[in-house]
């Protein structure tokens, strides 16, 4: 038989430590590297100038400008080689323009070959009847993917930099996170319980029904991101992180990406070497149809939103 451990004894295995890492109880780099929180100073006008006194002064000292030969070079190819390049940048994209095809031609990609390719055969190799939604989500799906990944990305810079506040800024912004928001306000909540489920009904409606009609994940999740925004703006954080805490917004947000990437792995795959990749295409014009554009919709809608979402509660502080 195994022996309980001990709650001492558990804080001590590996297992723990994992947990509080993966959970974000615990910085692993905490008392292993030096760091300090940054702290907000204000000076006067006088130590201003001052200090941009000293900066010039050790910049001269360090790089004694009026008799460094090399630093007089480097200025002096800096100064020529920024037009020329800017020049050199104007030029080739001159040259890519005067290779465009004329407006109105035979050859142009909004007449030959690819795009009644896209009307004519999408239903029956795509399976959606929105023929948008198959070609932006089938035809050039890694586009999709790599536009999908730019909102992830965009979401960490933005969470990097503004979440560089020391500790007691950030207990001031926890204990006083109604500031930013509108005081009970009896109207917002009032029209808000009425609109937000029906947004968000909408939402969802129009994230499944993307291979169908006019919509898909980008429209669904704005959407549904609205109907946070507005939820969050009438009840406040507090009452919004009952159901979508960090937490929540972290798994969804990794789950989706991840998901959506393994799916697309498996798509280019099959789709680069000429094999069949075995996901039905279901019934034209029924809901599950059209292969991994409707699994692709929800998984770019739920990005959409938690974006939408992320930036409105970072922004919204304003300047602490």
């Amino acid at each position: 038989m195994s022996r309980k451990k001990s709650e001492e004894e558990y804080r001590k295995t590996a297992e723990f430590h994992f947990k509080q890492w993966l959970e974000g109880e615990q910085d692993p780099l905490l008392g292993q590297v030096e760091m300090k929180p940054q702290v907000l100073t204000e000076e006067t006008e006088e130590e201003k100038a001052q200090r941009i006194r000293e900066r010039d002064a050790q910049r001269e000292r360090l790089y004694v400008r009026s008799s460094n030969r090399g630093v007089k070079r480097f200025q002096f190819l800096y100064h020529v080689c920024t037009p020329l390049f800017c020049f050199l940048i104007i030029a080739v994209l001159l040259l890519a323009v005067s290779y465009l095809p004329p407006e109105g031609g035979s050859g142009n990609p909004a007449s030959n070959e690819v795009a009644e390719r896209y009307l004519e055969q999408g239903l029956e190799e795509t399976g959606a009847v929105n023929a948008v939604s198959g070609m932006i989500l089938n035809y050039r799906a890694f586009d999709t993917f790599g536009e999908t990944n730019v909102l992830y990305i965009a979401t960490c810079c933005v969470m990097i930099l503004l979440l560089m506040e020391g500790e007691q800024v950030r207990k001031k912004i926890d204990q006083n996170d109604r500031a930013f928001e509108p005081k009970n306000d009896v109207i917002l909540q009032t029209v808000a319980g009425i609109l937000v489920p029906i947004i968000f009904l909408f939402g969802i409606y129009v994230m499944l029904n993307g291979h169908l009609g006019p919509g898909g994940g980008f429209a669904g999740g704005a959407v549904m991101g609205a109907g946070l925004i507005l939820y969050v703006s009438a009840y406040g954080t507090k009452k919004t992180q009952r159901f979508f805490n960090e937490k929540v917004y972290t798994a969804i947000k990794v789950a989706a990406l991840c998901i959506y990437g393994t799916l697309m792995i498996y798509f280019f795959y099959t789709g680069a070497n000429g094999l069949d990749n075995h996901i039905p295409l279901g019934v034209p014009g029924t809901i599950l149809s059209a292969g991994l554009i409707l699994p692709i919709n929800v998984l770019v809608g739920l990005e959409v939103a938690c974006t939408m979402y992320a930036f409105y509660a970072l922004f919204r502080r304003g300047d602490i």
